[in-house]
């Protein structure tokens, strides 16, 4: 089929069934759904009313992928987006989601390419560095949490020898630093 400036048609009959118009077949949702990758343009119309209902359409086609186990919406997106329908800001949120959305699909080619570098597996890549990042952070705070922990040195004896009651304390903060690494260093191996 070429491509032109004007949306194919697509007549949906009270039967349910779909006919594109453009190629003079009977198509399905899936049909429907595979135009939509390929970037042809489209529109839904009501055979007997000529009602437009290309968005319930779209949401169907959306409904049916979600129930196929292929879940691109998490849960709290849909909760969200549920109670923003007769909210104040209703009619700010499709163009907000439509420009994050085009915004996403601009850079995904770069995502891509940064996430498949950084894991060697497409999509990881930035979620490693975040986890890194955020290791450190930790890191970086629980140092500040054990008192002096490079800027003095230990108590010592009169013959030198540091005292036991700080060398137990130091190595005891020194233990559970250490366990503390081996928690979050497991928690970011599982989230890879």
């Amino acid at each position: 089929m070429t491509q032109t400036d004007q949306p194919t048609i697509v007549k949906k009959y009270a039967n349910r069934r779909l006919y594109n118009t453009g190629t003079s077949t009977y198509v399905t949702l899936e049909d429907l759904a595979e135009m939509v990758k390929r970037e042809e343009d489209f529109v839904v119309v009501d055979a007997k009313s000529g009602e437009d209902i290309t968005h319930s359409v779209l949401t169907q086609i959306i409904f049916e992928q979600e129930n196929k186990g292929q879940n691109l919406l998490p849960i709290a997106f849909l909760r969200q987006l549920i109670r923003f329908y007769g909210d104040s800001m209703q009619n700010i949120v499709p163009s907000y989601l439509e420009y994050s959305l085009n915004a996403f699909t601009q850079d995904q080619a770069k995502l891509r390419e940064q996430m498949a570098q950084s894991f060697g597996v497409p999509g990881f890549g930035a979620m490693e560095e975040q986890v890194r990042r955020n290791t450190e952070m930790f890191q970086h705070a629980m140092q500040m949490f054990v008192p002096f922990a490079n800027t003095t040195a230990p108590e010592q004896d009169s013959d030198g020898k540091d005292s036991d009651a700080e060398k137990s304390e130091l190595d005891i903060l020194k233990t559970q630093l250490a366990e503390m690494q081996k928690r979050i260093e497991s928690l970011s191996d599982k989230s890879k």
